[in-house]
């Protein structure tokens, strides 16, 4: 992916208006200056989610979230931020170079691609055609969707299709069109033997098509409508440069948006589990499309939340198969946890025997974690049989050792000892063993079963003090809201007459930091100060929608809490009701240097706790003039304190 040049992204944050693209998700009121909606996150009935078109920003006061226009697309729609770019550009009309001239190879390679994905569309829109404009289509397909209860809206959101049961009726039409066969051939629609001999793959059967997380046509799934057992049930498309099906979740393009708002993925088996549980109501499901769970599935689903569901059939048959696929989710740092549906029942048959309130009461009383799934499938098999007793808790414990958090695992370790009255001590030797053996397997080392695992010294641990925290999160905001403002500062001059100098907030507060050589902890507040201090250099002041503009999304995020934090005292207030307020921009030098002088203090406070805490763990070892020296120093460090504590009280802000 080419390098996006500055200037074209100053041009992308500049055109873009953040108030067209949310409203496009999100259904946006006026309220005053801004405008107000339902938050696209969570689910809410009470508008919360603010958009600010004046700054260009937006905050979303029920999940924290905010930031600006790219911000949102990453939240959103999980783009990176050059996606998000892309979008934005492609949106307004704007143009971005390449870094160097593409290769011939390259030009081939992206050509193909792109013909590809135009024949899924025209096959797409040809398969919907004869579902709903022809005579068999209707007859046969549309029939049948209807028994099974779809509604047409959704049978139109998931563009739903038939092939006429004809040998050449698809390749036939796209031919007419102009397309080439070798590449009908590439993406699985047609089957070539030699240029005179081919045949439509999918004749005679209803159409899903599978879309990319972006909604574009990747394959199908085409279902038989005869019952002979000698006809395979489904074909799907085989693999190709554009579908990989190991990389694919049918129905994540539509369910996306749910998975982010109730921060969970239901997964089942089929293409119909995924649209009759969406047409029920229950839309954050998508499903492998009938092949073992991957990692990179998996890792795409990671994109938009941490917790899976998986749902089984009442008589899946093939559940302890699975049991893979839940140890993956739990190598990947994933929640996961599993409904069972009644004997005979699966989210298909079972979403249209029950109303939505019912169908979401079920998965939620029937949820468990997979411990107890688990157990509860191997104990029906094992009994009481202890030897096979202790092979399920082991099996279950290797699991466990799978997960990468450490917390995690332990939350786990006393579920399982609590399920099967066992050791804590027992359960931890297991898994410290089991990873050990998992560690030595992924890195072809020997077994180290016996190794003893050494305790790690205990470093000195220093508390991070959270005046610390507040008093550099203050300087910061007034750096982005204040930077550029004029202050006004008494100085002496060589005869020692008082005369005022003009400087700006920015160069008071970079000034009095670099005199007594500080910097902040935080690495956005670190990053805002040098950032500020480099544009000084060249005689740059930055406003706070420069930071907006800016790639580190935590920075926008911040800035964005501040901007929106910030109430600008109603103009209203003087002209009409001839009230005068001063605002914290009226008083800035107060409000800088009380700032400075709280953070300084803030310092003096945190070098005091380290010298009494090194005294504390260490006065036993430490030669005597060692712990004078310490202590004169401390009682130095309780003197500057006390003058800042002095000059902090003289400012009233």
């Amino acid at each position: 992916m080419a390098h996006i040049p500055p200037h074209i992204v100053d041009d992308i944050m500049q055109t873009a208006r953040i108030e067209e693209v949310i409203g496009d998700f999100v259904q946006l009121k006026r309220a005053g200056a801004n405008l107000k909606g339902l938050s696209p996150f969570t689910d809410e009935k009470t508008p919360s989610f603010v958009v600010s078109p004046a700054k260009q920003i937006f905050k979303c006061f029920s999940t924290g979230k905010g930031g600006n226009v790219a911000s949102f697309l990453m939240e959103k729609e999980h783009y990176s931020y050059p996606e998000a770019l892309r979008w934005l550009a492609e949106k307004y009309g704007i143009v971005i170079p390449e870094d160097r001239p593409a290769t011939p190879e390259e030009i081939e390679r992206r050509s193909e691609r792109e013909s590809l994905h135009i024949i899924n569309e025209f096959a797409a829109e040809h398969f919907k055609n004869n579902l709903h404009n022809t005579d068999e289509g209707k007859r046969i397909a549309l029939s049948y969707f209807q028994e099974r209860g779809y509604r047409p809206d959704i049978i139109e959101k998931f563009q739903l299709g038939y092939s006429i049961n004809k040998s050449d009726d698809f390749t036939a039409a796209a031919l007419a069109k102009g397309y080439k066969l070798e590449f009908m051939g590439k993406v699985g629609v047609t089957k070539i033997k030699d240029d005179n001999n081919y045949f439509d793959f999918f004749r005679g059967r209803v159409m899903f098509p599978i879309h990319s997380v972006t909604g574009r046509v990747l394959g199908f799934g085409g279902r038989t409508l005869f019952t002979d057992k000698k006809i395979a049930k489904y074909f799907n498309s085989p693999e190709s440069t554009i579908y990989n099906k190991s990389e694919i979740l049918y129905g994540l393009h539509f369910s996306k948006g749910d998975i982010i708002k109730y921060d969970n993925c239901l997964l089942c088996e089929g293409y119909t589990d995924v649209i009759s549980m969406y047409q029920a109501g229950i839309q954050n499901v998508v499903s492998s499309s009938g092949t073992s769970l991957t990692k990179e599935q998996i890792r795409l689903v990671k994109r938009y939340t941490k917790n899976i569901t998986i749902l089984y059939d009442g008589d899946n048959a093939g559940i302890k198969a699975s049991f893979r696929g839940i140890d993956l989710i739990l190598q990947e740092g994933m929640n996961v946890k599993v409904v069972l549906f009644p004997d005979g029942e699966d989210p298909d048959s079972y979403s249209k025997s029950v109303s939505t309130s019912e169908l979401e009461s079920y998965i939620e009383e029937h949820t468990q974690d997979f411990i107890s799934f688990k157990a509860e499938i191997l104990l029906k098999e094992h009994g009481d049989d202890p030897i096979k007793r202790a092979s399920l808790i082991k099996e279950i414990v290797q699991s466990v050792s799978l997960i990468p958090d450490q917390i995690t695992r332990n939350v786990y370790m006393q579920t399982i000892s609590d399920r099967f009255d066992i050791s804590e001590n027992i359960l931890s030797n297991e898994i410290i063993h089991q990873r050990q053996d998992h560690i030595a397997k992924t890195h072809n080392a020997p077994e180290f079963r016996n190794v003893p695992v050494e305790k790690p010294k205990k470093p000195l641990e220093l508390k991070k003090e959270i005046g610390i925290e507040i008093t550099e999160r203050d300087i910061a905001r007034i750096l982005v809201l204040y930077g550029p403002n004029a202050v006004s500062l008494d100085q002496l001059d060589e005869d020692g007459k008082k005369i005022i100098i003009e400087t700006s907030v920015a160069e008071l507060i970079c000034h009095e930091l670099d005199v007594d050589e500080l910097y902040f902890e935080n690495p956005i507040y670190n990053k805002i100060h040098q950032t500020v201090k480099e544009k000084l250099d060249e005689k740059i002041f930055l406003k706070s929608s420069a930071f907006t503009r800016m790639n580190e999304q935590e920075i926008v995020r911040f800035v964005t809490e501040v901007e929106m934090d910030h109430q600008e005292i109603s103009h209203n207030w003087a002209t009409k009701h001839n009230i005068f307020t001063k605002s914290e921009k009226d008083k800035i030098y107060q409000a800088v240097m009380g700032s400075i002088y709280a953070f300084k203090s803030a310092k003096i406070e945190q070098q005091i706790r380290k010298i009494q805490q090194e005294l504390k763990e260490n006065e036993q070892e430490l030669p005597t003039e060692v712990i004078i020296d310490m202590l004169s120093e401390q009682q130095i460090l309780e003197n500057i304190k006390m003058a800042f504590s002095d000059k902090l009280g003289r400012i009233i802000l």
